[in-house]
């Protein structure tokens, strides 16, 4: 029994020595790092340190500035776009906001690192030949619509967008896209600044609003005062083919007997332009119904629907070919027409932010198109 005891008493010695031995074994291999992971090295390591060698530090690019960075950028997206055009969607909507150039090379050398292999891929984005001499040499400050780079158009934008509750209050009345609404509102306002000098001295530019009419023409979107009264029985006419249906048939009702003096109120208030615009919606609205009912459809033809009210009821024809014209307007000694101002406007991406594309210009789905 005393020998099995003794046994027993070595063992548990003996074990307890090992455990310690390990211990301290542990301990100086933490303390001199012999127990420390190497880790793994990525396979890419040598292509991000190109990366941050390549890049540096991001800084943000100013707005506007045209170089070639951002020309060599864009062309690479552009056929990225055909390979994965959801990862290039996100790098240019990432710099469009952000206007960070060195960030958005980033996202696309992340992108790049997965393409590095297909060589039609890494053959069409070499294919990038402009110089940065080219670039300078050929770049323009300023719009290439000619007449959005005059003072009055800078003043323009700041007096609309007051105003752009209002615009989407007569939108979602009558089912007319905003943006539609301020193309009409444009050709009628440039003409107003650009031959009312005195006015858009005294107050237009100094103030940032826009001119309201009060004599042949009323409102901040020039209604006549007969094409707003067709405006209002076509309304009311089931039988006009300009009629929109009965759920349009109240939005103009009167309050009062005085009708007259009530809508010229509503349309030459200083403080509130909501009826200019609603009257300015109905009235496009009426002319793309009676197009639309000839055979005609102009729904996507902003030109011709500006050109349309700025010429009146009488001379909308509905036919195959019709012509982009309306009122001539004189800016800055060149000539436009109505129609023209407001397609350039349209498709300028000017007011974007404020005013985007509806998935219809008509009877419209919210988001972009």
């Amino acid at each position: 029994m005393y020998q099995i005891l003794r046994k027993l008493a070595f063992l548990f010695i003996g074990i307890f020595a090992l455990i310690g031995l390990f211990l301290t074994a542990g301990f100086f291999a933490v303390k001199f790092h012999l127990t420390d992971d190497n880790g793994t090295v990525d396979l890419n390591d040598r292509y991000f340190q190109e990366l941050k060698d390549k890049y540096g530090h991001a800084t943000d690019k100013k707005k506007g500035e045209i170089n070639y960075d951002e020309a060599k950028l864009l062309h690479h997206l552009f056929i990225l776009s055909k390979y994965y055009p959801e990862n290039s969607s996100y790098i240019l909507n990432a710099y469009t906001k952000s206007h960070n150039i060195t960030e958005a090379w980033r996202m696309f050398e992340a992108v790049n690192m997965q393409m590095i292999d297909n060589e039609d891929f890494q053959r069409e984005i070499g294919e990038f030949h402009v110089t940065e001499n080219q670039i300078s040499m050929t770049g323009k400050s300023g719009s290439a619509f000619e007449w959005m780079n005059i003072n009055e158009w800078q003043d323009f934008k700041l007096a609309v967008s007051k105003d752009k509750n209002l615009i989407d209050s007569a939108a979602n009345l009558t089912g007319v896209e905003p943006r539609l609404i301020v193309a009409v509102l444009v050709g009628e306002q440039i003409r107003l600044f650009n031959s009312n000098r005195e006015a858009y001295k005294k107050w237009i530019g100094p103030l940032k609003i826009l001119s309201v009419e009060t004599q042949f023409s009323l409102g901040v979107t020039g209604i006549k005062v007969a094409t707003a009264q067709k405006i209002e029985k076509n309304l009311k006419d089931s039988t006009s083919v300009f009629y929109l249906g009965k759920e349009y048939e109240n939005l103009l009702d009167f309050e009062t007997p005085s009708v007259s003096d009530e809508r010229f109120r509503r349309l030459t208030s200083y403080q509130n332009h909501f009826y200019s615009y609603l009257y300015a919606a109905l009235n496009v609205k009426q002319m793309k119904v009676q197009w639309e009912k000839a055979g005609f459809p102009i729904d996507n033809r902003p030109e011709i629907l500006a050109t349309l009210y700025n010429v009146g009821f009488e001379a909308s024809i509905p036919k195959e070919n019709p012509i982009v014209g309306g009122s001539g307007i004189n800016i800055k000694g060149k000539k436009y027409t109505f129609g023209s101002v407001a397609y350039e406007f349209y498709y300028s991406g000017e007011l974007f932010d404020l005013f985007p594309f509806k998935n219809q210009k008509f009877d419209f789905t919210d988001g972009q198109a």
